[in-house]
C-alpha cells in the first residue's frame, strides 16, 4: 500500500493536470454565462501556477485556447475590439502576448545582457566593496547596497548568482587562521570576531588572578568561535539574496511584476496617459527602496551580528589579519579585470544614454523629448520607453567590441576579421528568459479576457461593501495578503491574478486605481521567508549554512517591515505624484459614472 501511495505521489502534477479541470467543471456547466467561463479560465490557470503542475509558461498559453472556445475573444482579427455594430465583443487573444510592455522587458534584458557579457557588474560591485571595506557591518552593508544597485538594472537571478560567489570567497579569507604556530600554541585566535572580545590565554602581571575569569578552554573558544562565523556567513548570504529582490523594485525593468503593474493598467485603463512610466515610477518606488533597504541591513545585523554596534563597525580591539586577508582577496579579484577596455566603456556609455533617456522622455513635470520630437496631435509622446530599450539594444548589435578597425583572421592570412559587436544574437538567444516574456503575456491576456467577458463589472458590483472600510485599511490587508501570497507561488502570477481584480474593486469603490495597485506590485517582491519563494532565495540556500528556520526566522521580520515601509509610501510622497486624493477621469466606466462627481474621493484615511 505504501508502495502505491508513493507511485500516486510521483505522478501528482500529472493527476492535478488531468483532474482538476474536471474538478472544476460545474462552474462553467452550472452557470453558462462569459463570466464563468472566464472564471473558471482564471481558477484553472491560478491552481496551476501555485502548484506548477505545468511550466508557468506553458500554464501562460491557456487562454490562446480557452477564450475562443469560450467565445469569450477571438482568435483571429475579424472585427474590432467593441465594434459597435457586433453586439460581442471579439478582441483578438493573440494580440495580448506582445504588447508594449513586453517590447521593454525585451529591450531592458538585451541591454542587462551586455553589461553581463563584459563582467561591467562585476567591476562595479568589486570597487563599491573596495571602499567600504571589510568591517562587518560595513561589508553586510557593502553586499546589500551593490546587489540592490545591480540588480535594478539586471536580472535579480543574474546579480544574487555572481554576488554570492563573491561573498563566499571573502569569507573564506576572513575565516582562516593566521599562523600555524597560534595553533600550536593552544591559543584562540579568531578569525573574524564578532560579538566576543578576544580571549587572553596570558594574564597580565599587574592584575590579580582572582579578579579576572578563567578563559576558555581552546575547544570551548573554537565551537564559540565557529557560531559566530556560522552565523555570519548566514548573514551575508541572505544580505545579498534579500537585497537582490529589494533592489528590483526600484526601477520598471528591474523586476518583472513591475511591468506587470504597467501593462495591465495600460490594458484595462487604455486612456491613463501614460501615468506609470519609467520616471514616474522611479519616483515613487525608489525612496521605499531606500527606506526598507536600509532597515532590512538593521534587522540582519541585530539578528546575525548582535547589539553591539560598537564591535560590528570593527572600533573594538580585533584581530586585523583576516580582514586583511579578505581585503586582499577583493582588491585581487578588481585587479585581474585589469583596466576598463574598449568595449566596457561603450557599453557603460549606452547604459547611461538609456537611463537618461527613460527619465527625460516624458516625466511629466517638463516637457520631454518625447513630446518636443515626436508629438501626436495631442502632444503626446508616440515614442515608448520600449522604443528607447530597443535602440540602445540594436546600437549594441552594430557597435564593436573593440576600436574599429579590421585584423586578419587568425590560421588564414589573406582574409580580414572584424571585431564582434558588444552584443550578438547567440548570447541573447541562450541567456533572454522567453518564458517571462510569455508569462507576462498571458497575464495581459487574463486582464482583457476579464474585462470582455463582464467578469471584472461583475467582481465590482460584488465589491462594493468595502466603501465603508477605510482606503488605507484596504491597502494594508491587501499588503499583507499579497506578501503572504507570493511565498508561495510566482510573483509574476501574484500580480497577474490580483491587479485585475484590485483594478475592479477600485472602480467599484470610488478609490484610485493605483492606490491599491502599486502596494500590491510592492509587496509581491516581499518572498524573503522561503528557499522556494524566489530564485535568488534558493540560489543563497544551495551555497549551505543556512536551514529553511533560518531564512524564515529573519525572513518573516522583513515582510513586516517591508509591508509598514509599502503602507508609509502609498501614505505619503505617493499620494502628490499620482493625485491619489482624486478618482482620475480615465478610470471612470459605466459602472462608476458618478465617481469623482456626486463624491469626494479621498483615499487617505479621514483625520
Amino acid at each position: 500500500m505504501a508502495t502505491c501511495w508513493q507511485g500516486l505521489w510521483a505522478y501528482r502534477f500529472y493527476l492535478i493536470v488531468f483532474f482538476l479541470p474536471i474538478f472544476l467543471l460545474p462552474l462553467p456547466i452550472l452557470v453558462p454565462t462569459k463570466e464563468a467561463y472566464c472564471a473558471y479560465t482564471i481558477i484553472l490557470m491560478a491552481l496551476f501556477w501555485c502548484t506548477e503542475a505545468l511550466p508557468l509558461a506553458v500554464t501562460a498559453f491557456l487562454p490562446v485556447i480557452m477564450f475562443p472556445m469560450m467565445g469569450i475573444m477571438t482568435a483571429s482579427t475579424k472585427y474590432q475590439c467593441r465594434h459597435p455594430v457586433s453586439p460581442v465583443p471579439a478582441c483578438q487573444v493573440s494580440l495580448e502576448y506582445l504588447k508594449d510592455t513586453n517590447i521593454l522587458f525585451i529591450g531592458g534584458m538585451m541591454v542587462a545582457l551586455a553589461v553581463e557579457n563584459w563582467n561591467l557588474h562585476k567591476r562595479i560591485a568589486l570597487r563599491v566593496l573596495l571602499i567600504i571595506g571589510v568591517r562587518p557591518a560595513l561589508l553586510i552593508l557593502g553586499f546589500m547596497l551593490v546587489t540592490a544597485f545591480l540588480s535594478m538594472w539586471i536580472s535579480n537571478t543574474a546579480t544574487t548568482a555572481m554576488m554570492v560567489p563573491i561573498a563566499h570567497a571573502v569569507l573564506e579569507q576572513l575565516h582562516k587562521m593566521p599562523t600555524d604556530r597560534d595553533v600550536e600554541e593552544g591559543r584562540n585566535n579568531p578569525a573574524f570576531e564578532l560579538q566576543e572580545q578576544k580571549e587572553e590565554t596570558k594574564l597580565d602581571e599587574k592584575d590579580n588572578k582572582q579578579d579576572c575569569p578563567a578563559p576558555l578552554t581552546p575547544s570551548e573558544s573554537k565551537t564559540q568561535q565557529n557560531k559566530e562565523q556560522l552565523r555570519f556567513s548566514q548573514g551575508l548570504s541572505l544580505c545579498v539574496c534579500y537585497s537582490a529582490s529589494i533592489g528590483g523594485i526600484a526601477t520598471l525593468t528591474g523586476t518583472t511584476p513591475n511591468l506587470v503593474l504597467q501593462g495591465q493598467v495600460n490594458s484595462i485603463f487604455p486612456q491613463n496617459g501614460n501615468v506609470v512610466n519609467f520616471a514616474s515610477w522611479f519616483g515613487f518606488a525608489f525612496p521605499a527602496m531606500i527606506i526598507l533597504l536600509l532597515l532590512s541591513w538593521v534587522w540582519l545585523q541585530i539578528l546575525f551580528l548582535g547589539f553591539d554596534f560598537r564591535k560590528n563597525f570593527g572600533l573594538g580591539d580585533q584581530s586585523r589579519d583576516q580582514e586583511r586577508a579578505a581585503f586582499e582577496v577583493i582588491r585581487r579579484e578588481h585587479k585581474l579585470l585589469g583596466p576598463m577596455n574598449f568595449a566596457e566603456k561603450a557599453v557603460t556609455l549606452l547604459f547611461v544614454l538609456l537611463v537618461v533617456l527613460w527619465f527625460t522622455r516624458e516625466p511629466g513635470f517638463f516637457t520631454g523629448w518625447g513630446n518636443l520630437a515626436f508629438s501626436d496631435e495631442n502632444g503626446k509622446s508616440m515614442t515608448s520607453d520600449g522604443t528607447v530599450a530597443i535602440l540602445i539594444a540594436v546600437i549594441m548589435f552594430i557597435m564593436p567590441s573593440k576600436i574599429p578597425g579590421l585584423t586578419q583572421k587568425p590560421g588564414n592570412p589573406g582574409k580580414l576579421k572584424a571585431p564582434p559587436a558588444l552584443l550578438t544574437w547567440d548570447i541573447v538567444k541562450k541567456k533572454m528568459p522567453w518564458n517571462i516574456v510569455i508569462l507576462l503575456g498571458g497575464g495581459f491576456a487574463l486582464a482583457k479576457g476579464s474585462e470582455e467577458s463582464g467578469l471584472s463589472k461583475w467582481l465590482g458590483d460584488k465589491l462594493t461593501p468595502l466603501e465603508s472600510v477605510p482606503p488605507a485599511a484596504i491597502a494594508f490587508i491587501i499588503c499583507l495578503l499579497i506578501a503572504i501570497f507570493t511565498e508561495c507561488t510566482s510573483n509574476v502570477a501574484t500580480t497577474t491574478l490580483f491587479l485585475p481584480i484590485l483594478a475592479s474593486m477600485s472602480q467599484a469603490i470610488c478609490i484610485h486605481p493605483l492606490y491599491v495597485m502599486l502596494p500590491c506590485t510592492l509587496a509581491s517582491s516581499l518572498a524573503f521567508m522561503l528557499p522556494v519563494a524566489t530564485p535568488p532565495n534558493a540560489i543563497a540556500f544551495s551555497f549551505g549554512g543556512l536551514r529553511v528556520t533560518d531564512m524564515a526566522r529573519a525572513g518573516f521580520m522583513l515582510n513586516v517591515i517591508g509591508v509598514l515601509v509599502i503602507t508609509l509610501a502609498i501614505n505619503s510622497w505617493s499620494i502628490p505624484m499620482f493625485d491619489l486624493h482624486n478618482f482620475p477621469s480615465w478610470a471612470q466606466s459605466n459602472t462608476t459614472g458618478l465617481c469623482g462627481v456626486s463624491q469626494a474621493n479621498v483615499t487617505t484615511s479621514s483625520p
